[in-house]
This record gives structure tokens, C-alpha cells and sequence, in this order.
């Protein structure tokens, strides 16, 4: 990809196609359908081809799970399916993106509150636009209706407000309309789009009318659809269930972390992690035909991860078509009824989930290659049998042989290739090789990986020249004041060099502050932490990607490249710099020409760890590293630190990763991917000899729970069967 100017990175063009026939379902009077069928879907940003001639099909109801690489398009899609960009997708289904929520506009200003000084409980409600505007329109027609004695004109004048917002709207959908058709078909639409128009500013016009001497034919026509609406309008909210909102909502904020107390206070109050949850659970909270979730695992905790799968999978989104982009391996099994794999520019659809798709693939990719190298072996032993007697019969001088020879070549040739067809049944020339084609028979097509991203950094750090801890606590408390609660009390944690140390807990439950006063960032109240004195301490953040786009847009010019020799302090050559960011997967023209505002998430982070590893620390500590990640990029980065000699500390939900990286279990034996990047199957004493292998650096999962940290005997599996309990609580908590 070449360099592009800061402009066109800021903003690059977007262009979606797809198939079009007059009887595609894209018009106004569309039949109601929940089902998307996109075909010959093509979407490219500038230059770039994201996906090319394939199709999208969503069935009502079903859980789908969205995988792909970094970068391959699965936010740009959800993003044109949300904005309604796609030709052929139904224009009456309701769909909504994690993110999305409402924008106040001044109609839900009046009489309401600003979003910084709503309640928390007061936005999720007000977040569903639909139901906001049914209210809106219930609500004045009701209160016209009661002032009707004293003035009668009051319904009308609600009449006409309510028709003219919704003729706004309708307004707005014949615009686009308009916009993506053409020939006949646009012809139309211009044409529906002139009328529509007219009824507008005949609309504007009658809310400028004196209604105190309007005819009564007039007046008792209009009351009448007054009433039509309002019936409509209650109708809708009952078909919502609109009365059952603010329990709803309550269940669902309970259920991803929020306390009681923060349920009810302002929106300004919440940091920027609280406001990603408040942003799902105002998608969760609406009524939608097709959901969105695009990470939504960010941010939550465990019992709040649990939760949330839970409720994908229960009777609440029954009926709403669920897809998810997420990087955390055990959630996406757990929520995925399909697959979407966004694999080299095409949609593949897989009925089941992730570590079934690797299954069956794997299973698949091993039965097709052992087949053809055994017919590979028979075809060689023919070719070799056959061209024997053709050099007898020329030694012979005998034609019928060659003739026989040659009968016996073509049929060899016919019959090398697949012996059953797609559906395992026997092959049939009249029925599985229909048409023109090279070779009678199908021929092996062998399914592929992509190969892991390539991560690899120096996994030796200086010598400490004499032994002892890294670093030591040692009945360590802290708070931030006398006047408030201690957040940890008589903490005791010792991290040797080459240990793997896991810390798990509830969000707020301390981690960060014990990092913090392990990293020497923060000072503790009480107790005594010591340090080795050459030890060097690196630290990945969990919000490093905000901080590396703070950093872009504040120097729109400023490369990968540049900034870790700068961050160096130049004590890094240019081929130095390039060989580390190499090693990481930012190679080339990615790491040198490219800035940092245009590199997508997963880049983000390659560079943050390229600043922490150039110089290999002794305690590395990665707090919350798989946010930003695909899962094949996970993998590949277990993998690299395996191979890392120091000490790590590892504060993550990710289970998978806690288990690869934390407790030195095989991936191989967890993920089938991995057992394939391994080659052939391990037998069990090649098995063995890596588990001893990993003996010492198999390490320990530390529970964080009231303020205190609690070695846990059963690991990560022992955390998830507390937060599974965790997460029942949540649910029978909201429901009370």
C-alpha cells in the first residue's frame, strides 16, 4: 500500500456495490423480513479491496461470530450494514451497531435533560430512538387530548406537529432513495421525492394556520387521525413492551459491572471504560431487528463477560439476529451458532463455532492431503508400469501394446482426482462434473491457514549479575487518602526472574493499583516493596492504542519508525529500529511511511511493544494486551512468549490467553489451529517433553477480592467457576 497523503488517510473513500434486480428488496413498500442476503458484495476504502463479489447472508434469529485478520474489514462492514450503505439490504430492518447510540436532537431536548446530567439508567432508556419517539408522540397527543375542553384546537395542533416529524423523516429515506437509483427506477423515485416534497411545505404551511376558525368538517377529520396515531403510537410501545423499559435496562447495567448507586448517577460521573459498558447495554436495551457487537467484551470483567453471553443466548434477543466481532476465543464459542470468516476478500459461513471450524478444518485439510499423496504414490506406480511396456512394445516393434499403452495412460488420467463428490458420496461423471472442465474427475483442492502474523522479539534480558527477587511486597496496603478506604491491604506478592504470575479480579478490584505499586509508579501507605536494583521494569498498558492516537493526530506525519528511534533517545540506527519493528510484523513502507493516525489497532500495539522490548525488560508486565488483537495475532504472540526468559505478569479476561501464557498449558491441546502450526499431531512423548519443558515456567494465577490477592490452586478454571456464580448474582440481582 503506498503512502497517502494526511487528508485522504483522514478521510478515505468508500465505495460499496452489489447485486441489483428490479426485484431485489429495496423499496419503500418492502415486505416485512428479518433475513439479509447481500450477493456479489464488493467494499474498498481509496485503492484498497476489502471484499470482493461475495455474499452476506444473515438468518432472523441466529448468533453469528465475525472473524478475520486486523485489518481484513469487519468494523468498515458492520459499519455500512448500520448506515444503511449497501444496495439490496432491507431497508425497513432495524439495525443497529454497538456504539450507535442516539444523538439528541432539540425535539428530545425539550422538556428532558442534557446527556452529561441524565442518569445513567435515564440514557440507556432515552438511547432507543424508536421508543423515544413513539413516547414523544404518545405523550402530546395525550396531553392535547386532556386540554381538549379548554381549547380545541389543541389535538390539531398535535395532529399536524406529529405529522409533520414524521413526513421529515420519511423525507429523509426518499432522499437516499433517490440517491442510489437510477434509470427507471430513479425516474421514479425523483418523482416520489418531488411529491413528498410538496407535502412538507404543505405540512410547514398548516402548522402556520390560525386554528381558531378552522372548518369543522376540517376539525373533525383531523381529531379523528389524531386519534389514529395516538392509537398507532400505543400500539407500538405495547408491541415494545416499552412499560418494562426501565427494569430492562436496570437487569442489563447490574449485569455488565454496574453498581446500584452508579445506576442512578449523573452520565459526567463515568470514566471512559463505564461509558464503552453504558454503550452496550444501550444496544442491548433496544429494539432491533440485527445487533452489532463489535468488541463488546472490552472493558468487562469476567462474571460481566459471562453474563453477557449468557444473555446473547437467552430468551431477550430470541428473535434479533446477533453478530459479533470479538477476540476472546472462549466467549466466541460460546455465542456462535455460525461462523462468518472474512478470509482473502470472500464471506465463508461455518455452522458452528470457532474451535469446531478449526476442528472439522483441520480434520479435513489432514484426509485430503493423506489421499492424494497416496494416490500421487499409485499414480507414480502406474506412470512408471505404463512406460515400462511402452518401452517393451517399442522393442518389440508391438502396436497393439502401444495403442493398449496409451488406453491404459488416459484412463489413469481420468480416474486421478476426488473418488467421492462435495456430499461424500461416490463420484458420478453425470452428476458431480457437469460443464466444461480441464480433468474429468475434481481435482484435491487442499483448504488452507493463513500463517500466523509474525511476532519475535529479544528474549534475553541483560544479566542481573547477582541473584534475588525482581521485586518483593511485603504486607503492602494502600489508599489514596486517610479520610478514604484502603483499596489493598497486606498484599504479599514475590516475582522471581523467569516466573509467569497471572492477576485476575473483578474491575475495580485493585489490579491497576497493585501494578502500579509494583512498577513503582505509586508509593504504598503501609509495608515495604523492594526492587532489585538492576531490574528494569516494562509496563503495556491497556490504553496504550488511545494513547498512540493522541500521539498521530497530534503529529499527523510521525511513523512507527521515527517514533521509537525518538523514543530510543536515537540510541537506535535506523536498520536497528527497522529490525525490531521488523521482528514484529511492521515491515517495510508500514513501519517508515505510514503514520501512526492511518495504523490500524493490532499496528498499534505491535509498536507499543516494539517501545517495550527493544531493550529486553527483566519483569514484563501486560495489562490487558489482547484488546486489540485478532486471534491469529494472540496466538502468534503465546508463541513469543514462551520464548521469553524474564518474568511476566499477565492482568487479563482473556481465559485462553491466561491459560497458554499464565499456566504453560500446550495451545495445541486447547486450540486445533495451534496443533496444525505445530505440523503433524504430537505423539505423547513429544507431549510430555513439552510439558516438562514448561515445568518452570509454569506459573501462578493470583485472585484479587476485597482488597486482598489469594493464590488460586485451580487457576484461571477456578476464577471462571467464582465469576459463573458472580454472574448468576448479577442477573437475579437486576431481576429484583
Amino acid at each position: 500500500m503506498r503512502s497517502l497523503p494526511a487528508a485522504q488517510l483522514a478521510a478515505p473513500k468508500l465505495s460499496i456495490s452489489s447485486q441489483q434486480s428490479r426485484y431485489a428488496i429495496d423499496c419503500l413498500d418492502a415486505p416485512t423480513t428479518k433475513e439479509v442476503l447481500i450477493k456479489d458484495l464488493s467494499i474498498s476504502i481509496g485503492q484498497r479491496e476489502l471484499l470482493s463479489r461475495t455474499v452476506v447472508h444473515l438468518v432472523e434469529g441466529r448468533k453469528y461470530v465475525l472473524i478475520g485478520k486486523n485489518g481484513e474489514g469487519k468494523s468498515t462492514l458492520l459499519r455500512a450494514m448500520a448506515d444503511k450503505q449497501i444496495p439490496g439490504q432491507p431497508w425497513n430492518l432495524r439495525v443497529l451497531l454497538l456504539g450507535q447510540t442516539r444523538e439528541l436532537t432539540l425535539e428530545e431536548a425539550v422538556g428532558g435533560l442534557p446527556v452529561e446530567e441524565e442518569s445513567v439508567l435515564q440514557h440507556v432508556i432515552r438511547s432507543d430512538a424508536v421508543r423515544e419517539r413513539y413516547s414523544r408522540e404518545a405523550k402530546l397527543l395525550l396531553d392535547a387530548f386532556d386540554a381538549q375542553e379548554s381549547d380545541p384546537s389543541r389535538p390539531i395542533l398535535a395532529y399536524r406537529q406529529v405529522r409533520h416529524q414524521r413526513l421529515l423523516m420519511k423525507l429523509e429515506e426518499i432522499i437516499s432513495f433517490a440517491e442510489r437509483r437510477s434509470g427507471a427506477r430513479g425516474k421514479n423515485a425523483r418523482k416520489t421525492l418531488v411529491e413528498v416534497e410538496d407535502e412538507v411545505k404543505d405540512s410547514e404551511d398548516s402548522l402556520k394556520e390560525d386554528l381558531s376558525s378552522i372548518d369543522a368538517a376540517v376539525l373533525s377529520k383531523e381529531i379523528q387521525a389524531a386519534a389514529e396515531i395516538l392509537a398507532d403510537a400505543q400500539s407500538a410501545l405495547e408491541m415494545m413492551d416499552a412499560a418494562a423499559s426501565e427494569s430492562r435496562a436496570r437487569t442489563v447495567l447490574l449485569g455488565l459491572g454496574f453498581k446500584p448507586e452508579m445506576i442512578d448517577n449523573s452520565m459526567s460521573k463515568l470514566s471512559g471504560g463505564w461509558r464503552t459498558r453504558c454503550d452496550l447495554a444501550c444496544a442491548l436495551c433496544q429494539s432491533t431487528d440485527v445487533l452489532l457487537l463489535d468488541e463488546p467484551t472490552n472493558f468487562l470483567d469476567l462474571p460481566s463477560i459471562i453474563w453477557l453471553q449468557d444473555y446473547i443466548n437467552g430468551d431477550d434477543l430470541s428473535g434479533t439476529t446477533v453478530v459479533t466481532v470479538t477476540h476472546d476465543r472462549d466467549f466466541a464459542d460460546a455465542v456462535a451458532q455460525e461462523l462468518l470468516i472474512l478470509r482473502r476478500q470472500k464471506i465463508e459461513v461455518f455452522k458452528g463455532n470457532l474451535s469446531t471450524y478449526e476442528r472439522e478444518k483441520i480434520k479435513k485439510i489432514r484426509w485430503m492431503t493423506t489421499m492424494k499423496e497416496a494416490q500421487d504414490k499409485q499414480k507414480k506406480h502406474y506412470e512408471q508400469s505404463i512406460a515400462n511396456n511402452i518401452k517393451a512394445a517399442k522393442h518389440t516393434g508391438d502396436d497393439k501394446k502401444l495403442k493398449a499403452a496409451a488406453s491404459r495412460k488416459k484412463k489413469v488420467e481420468e480416474r486421478m482426482g476426488m473418488e467421492v463428490n462435495a456430499k461424500g458420496h461416490r463420484f458420478k461423471l453425470n452428476r458431480d462434473r457437469i460443464g466444461k472442465h480441464n480433468t474429468i474427475r475434481a481435482q484435491f483442492d487442499i483448504p488452507d491457514f493463513d500463517p500466523l502474523p509474525r511476532i519475535k522479539f529479544p528474549s534475553i534480558p541483560p544479566d542481573l549479575r547477582f541473584p534475588g527477587a525482581l521485586v518483593s511486597l511485603e504486607k503492602v496496603s494502600f489508599r489514596y487518602s486517610r479520610n478514604t478506604p484502603f483499596i489493598l491491604s497486606d498484599i504479599n506478592l514475590t516475582i522471581h526472574y523467569g516466573e509467569r504470575v497471572g492477576l485476575v479480579g473483578l474491575n475495580g478490584s485493585g489490579k491497576s493499583t497493585l501494578v502500579n505499586l509494583l512498577d513503582g509508579t505509586t508509593s504504598p501507605t503501609t509495608g515495604t516493596i523492594t526492587r532489585h536494583s538492576r531490574v528494569k521494569i516494562a509496563r503495556f498498558n491497556q490504553l496504550v492504542v488511545e494513547d498512540l492516537e493522541a500521539l498521530g493526530k497530534a503529529n499527523t506525519t510521525l511513523s512507527a519508525l521515527q517514533h521509537l528511534i525518538e523514543h530510543s533517545g536515537n540510541t537506535l540506527s535506523d536498520q536497528e529500529a527497522r529490525g525490531v519493528l521488523g521482528s514484529l510484523g511492521l515491515q517495510g513502507h508500514v513501519a517508515s511511511d505510514i503514520p501512526i493516525a492511518a495504523l490500524s489497532g493490532g499496528q498499534k500495539v505491535r509498536l507499543a511493544f516494539a517501545k517495550l522490548v527493544y531493550s529486553p525488560p527483566h519483569l514484563l508486565v501486560l495489562d490487558e494486551v489482547t484488546t486489540h488483537l485478532d486471534g491469529e495475532t494472540i496466538l502468534a504472540l503465546i508463541y513469543a512468549l514462551r520464548d521469553f526468559d524474564g518474568a511476566l505478569l499477565v492482568v487479563t479476561h482473556d481465559r485462553f490467553f491466561m491459560r497458554c501464557v499464565v499456566q504453560g498449558e500446550n495451545p495445541a491441546k486447547i486450540s486445533s489451529r495451534a496443533a496444525l502450526e505445530g505440523g503433524e499431531e504430537e505423539s505423547e512423548s513429544e507431549d510430555s517433553e513439552y510439558e516438562e519443558a514448561l515445568d518452570l515456567r509454569k506459573g501462578v494465577v493470583y485472585g484479587m477480592f476485597k482488597g486482598g490477592i489469594r493464590k488460586l490452586e485451580g487457576g484461571v478454571e477456578e476464577y471462571e467457576e467464582i465469576a459463573t456464580r458472580q454472574a448468576g448474582k448479577l442477573t437475579l440481582k437486576g431481576l429484583k
